[in-house]
């Protein structure tokens, strides 16, 4: 697992290489806590964008991890410290961004998305609300379900709001 740092001018670019899905294991989680006070503290970096290897963004928690407690950084407290950034950070999501990479996501103050990428919270499913995406978090009281996606496709950068998908907003060029 690696969480990797290039600079192209004013841009940080945090890459994430875990393979084969870019679990969000401890590891990755520590590999970004890192990586959000290394370019903070840089005052060449303006902005940062988050992209992942492979052929998915982080596509969820790593399995190798259930059934142990949990170990620091926790992912609200990750996702707090990347909403509170000095620096603001883009996703940009491709394959799925699942559960608490979909909460990483949502962390980040912008995201951008191949029209191909998909996101969602499987463990609602198993009846599990996690409190970072849908902003019930004790300390969050901005609601980050409210904010939108940005697409990439043929039509160029479009919204879609992700309470549902199905709607899309005016073009953006």
């Amino acid at each position: 697992m690696t969480v990797s740092i290039q600079h192209e001018g004013e841009i940080a670019v945090v890459t994430v290489d875990n393979p084969p899905v870019n679990a969000l294991g401890q590891a990755l989680r520590q590999g970004l806590w890192e990586a959000v006070g290394t370019l903070d503290a840089d005052p060449s970096v303006r902005a940062v964008v988050l992209i992942c290897t492979g052929r998915t963004f982080i596509a969820g928690a790593d399995v190798t991890e259930f059934g142990k407690p949990p170990v620091p950084p926790h992912l609200p407290d990750l996702v707090d410290r990347l909403e509170q950034a000095g620096k603001p950070w883009v996703a940009a999501i491709h394959g799925s961004a699942l559960g608490g990479g979909f909460e990483v996501a949502m962390g980040c103050r912008f995201r951008v998305a191949l029209d191909s990428a998909s996101v969602g919270l499987p463990e609602v499913t198993l009846g599990s609300l996690p409190d970072q995406a849908f902003g019930f978090g004790e300390t969050d009281d901005r609601g980050r379900g409210a904010r939108a996606f940005r697409v990439f496709d043929d039509a160029g950068l479009r919204t879609i709001h992700d309470g549902d998908a199905g709607v899309r907003g005016p073009e953006v060029n």
